[in-house]
This record gives structure tokens, sequence and C-alpha cells, in this order.
């Protein structure tokens, strides 16, 4: 007979492997593998468990204790005929509720043939990706790539209209996670500031670089392509302009004006130069090149945010001469007569035609239109006429090739512009 006092020790000895190895449940779990055995730990004893071992749930979940007491989640699973590990993190950070879930999750990776650890890997890859490749990132890279192109001064200016537009709102999202709601969000706020112009040129910009990302496998889908269509379009206003019939009497009475000699002079270099008002109104002596007979308007102080070359006829540059002999010592050509450091009214040049009989019949704005209505109208080349009106470019590569073409072209076409003025002028004298 085996003494009762050794039979005993020998029960505690296999009771406290059994504990060790999280009990026999634990024990068939871990037979059965990834076969689903009974679940045998609850909150109260994952929470408990002090014995540093294996304590198995069942599906191949279990408890792993260190010598420290610390708790490790593992999975152990088999695929492609290979046994592997999976670590579903630390307990209580990660409770037994979660740990099955995770195994779940990871139990359909498996029957589909997907090694869970792969999976994880590629998951982080992307997040990491994701991460890299912001919008903000994104757009500086489009910008860089589109450098070959661009004069640097357009280059600074599509990036500061991202740093003041855009970065704030969507900068530091990954690409990949913005949607057609974040960006609509972007042009309306601009639209908010009746700023048309600027959101529909940022809303065609913001399209170019989910372009440039989809085209880097960056993202499958463009939440761009409609943006465009979603930005208001500006009334086109109309303004009294002359037609080719009004110009010799218009240019005998401007002619025969007795105002202010510096308002006569400005209304003839609108015409010869067909500039915005606004760009005419606060012109700078430092801006003008007599000898390359080049008039150079900084992008600052243009609507489309781009420098602009004014090609300058020699008609053009008699009348600059004559302004110089007045104002010559200003840092404007029209100071204010008030206020010498501040540009003449913007109501100046409307109010000498209005004297000169032209009031609702003609504006400053609308030479612009006679100018490009009499040049189509005779042949000249349309690209050259719009880049001398310096209307913005849908087309951003379009643009950016313009920007730096049709100098020469220009150069001739405005020394055409002036002599038919003479002509009519002539004509209307004869």
């Amino acid at each position: 007979m085996f003494p009762r006092e050794a039979w005993t020790v020998l029960s505690n000895v296999v009771l406290r492997s059994l504990l060790k190895a999280g009990g026999i449940g634990g024990i068939i779990g871990g037979i059965v593998g990834c076969g689903g055995g009974t679940r045998m730990l609850t909150d109260t004893k994952t929470r408990t468990i002090r014995e540093p071992g294996k304590y198995f749930d069942g599906g191949g979940l279990y408890l792993e204790v260190n010598d420290k007491g610390a708790k490790y989640w593992r999975l152990k699973y088999r695929i492609h005929g290979k046994e592997r590990r999976l670590a579903f993190g630390v307990y209580p950070v990660v409770g037994l509720k979660e740990a099955r879930e995770r195994r779940e999750l990871a139990k359909k990776l498996i029957a589909d043939g997907i090694d869970p650890n792969q999976h994880r890997r590629e998951q982080g890859r992307k997040a990491d990706e994701a991460q890299l490749h912001t919008f903000k990132a994104v757009a500086r890279d489009w910008c860089n790539h589109m450098y070959g192109t661009w004069k640097p001064r357009h280059a600074a200016t599509v990036l500061k209209y991202f740093e003041r537009d855009v970065f704030p709102t969507i900068g530091a999202c990954p690409i990949s996670e913005i949607m057609p709601l974040d960006l609509k969000r972007v042009v309306k706020e601009i639209e908010k500031r009746g700023a048309l112009d600027i959101a529909k040129r940022i809303a065609f910009r913001i399209g170019a670089v989910f372009k440039y990302a989809r085209l880097h496998g960056y993202i499958d889908k463009n939440p761009a392509e409609a943006l465009s269509s979603l930005v208001k379009t500006r009334k086109t206003t109309h303004y009294p302009a002359l037609t080719e019939a009004d110009l010799p009497d218009f240019l005998r009475r401007l002619q025969e004006f007795r105002g202010y000699k510096l308002t006569q002079l400005a209304v003839r270099l609108a015409l010869l130069t067909v500039v915005r008002s606004g760009e005419l109104r606060a012109a700078r002596w430092e801006e003008f090149d007599v000898n390359a007979k080049l008039w150079r308007i900084p992008a600052e102080r243009m609507k489309v945010g781009e420098l602009h070359l004014v090609p300058l006829s020699r008609q053009a540059l008699a009348t600059i001469k004559e302004i110089n002999a007045l104002t010559g010592d200003r840092l404007l050509l029209f100071p204010n007569r008030n206020r010498p450091d501040q540009p003449f009214s913007e109501n100046t040049v409307n109010r000498a035609l209005a004297d000169l009989g032209y009031k609702g019949k003609a504006t400053g704005h609308g030479f612009r239109s006679t100018f490009s209505t009499i040049l189509n109208e005779r042949g000249i080349n349309r690209d050259w006429i719009e880049r001398q009106l310096a209307h913005s470019e849908r087309d951003e590569v379009r643009a950016a090739y313009n920007a730096a073409q049709y100098l020469d072209q220009r150069r001739v076409m405005m020394q055409v512009w002036a002599d038919l003025l003479d002509s009519k002028a002539a004509h209307r004298a004869a």
C-alpha cells in the first residue's frame, strides 16, 4: 500500500501544477489550441492571478504571467502549417472581453488565409504613411514638383494661399482620411469673405494636390473631383465701355480737358495700358523701368496675386514723362492732393469721364473691354490680349507658362494699340 502521507504530498504537487497551468481547462485549452476549448478565465480570476505561467481561455487565447507578475495576452495559432504567436497587449489595459474580441478578429483573418501578424504590420505601415503623408506634406511636395514650370514669385503666392486658407483646417490631416465635406468647408470659409476668385483657385489647386497624391499611390479616390463645381461663380459686371466709333470724339474731348492736369494724364495712361483702376491709382515710381520700357506691378497689388508685366508704348512713355514732371519727387504717380502718401480717389477717373460727357457711357475699367473688343475683332492672338489684361488662367500649368510668355508679342501689340488711338485722334481732328 502507498502511504497516505505520500498520496497527500503528491496530490498537493499535482494540484499546484494544475493551478499554475490554468487548471484542467487551461490544459485542455492548450491541447485544443485554436479549436475553441472551454473558456476558463473570468474577470475575477484574470485580476487575481499572481503565479507565473500560462492561463488559457480557449481558442488559442491565453494570459501569460511573468515572474514579476506582469500579465500579457497572447494568441497561439497555426497558419500555412506553422505555429505562431500574436500579442494582444497588457492586462489590465486590455481586459478579458477585449482580448476575446481581438481573438475572434484574428480567427476571421486566419480563416481567410491572412496571417494576423502580417496584417498588423501592414496596418502599422499604412498608419505610419498616413502620418507622413498629411495634406500639408503632400501639398508642399506638389509645389516642389511644380517649381520647374512656375516662376519663384508665383510659387510663393500659391504656397501663401495654402498656408493662409487651407493648412490651418486640413493641413495636419492624413490625406487618405480627408473627405469631400472637409474640402467643402475649406472653400466655403473663403467664400464667406467674398473672395470668390481665390476660392475658385484654391479649389483647383486642392484638386491638383489630390491628383498628385493619387498618382503616387497615397489615396485610392480623389475627394476633390467635384470641388470646383461647389464654388459660387461671381456675377459678371459689365462696365460701360466705349466703342471703336466713340474713340475719335472721346480722344478729342480728352485732349481739350480743362480739369486737373494729373487727372487727364491718369485717364490717358489708363487707356494706353488698360490696367485696372486700383493698379493705376496706386502706381509707384519704383515700378517703372523706362529703359526697359516696362511697368512691373508686384503680385501684392494684383487681383490675381501674380507679378504683372506691362509693356510701355512710345505714347505711354511720353505720358509717364509728363506725369514725372508733376509728381516725380513723390512715391506715387497719382498722389492725393490732401494726403500725398495716399493715392487719389478711386472715383477720380470716372468723375473726369463724367465731366467729359461720358457719364454712364464709359468707365476707367471699361477701357479694358474696349481694348479687348477692338483687338479681338482685328484677329490679335487671344492669349496675348488675356495676358495683357492679367486675367486669371484656370489651367494652372498653362497659367505658369503664360506668365513668362508673350512679352515680346505684347510689346508689339501695345504699340499697335497706341498707334491705333493716335490714328483715331488724328481722324477726328481732320
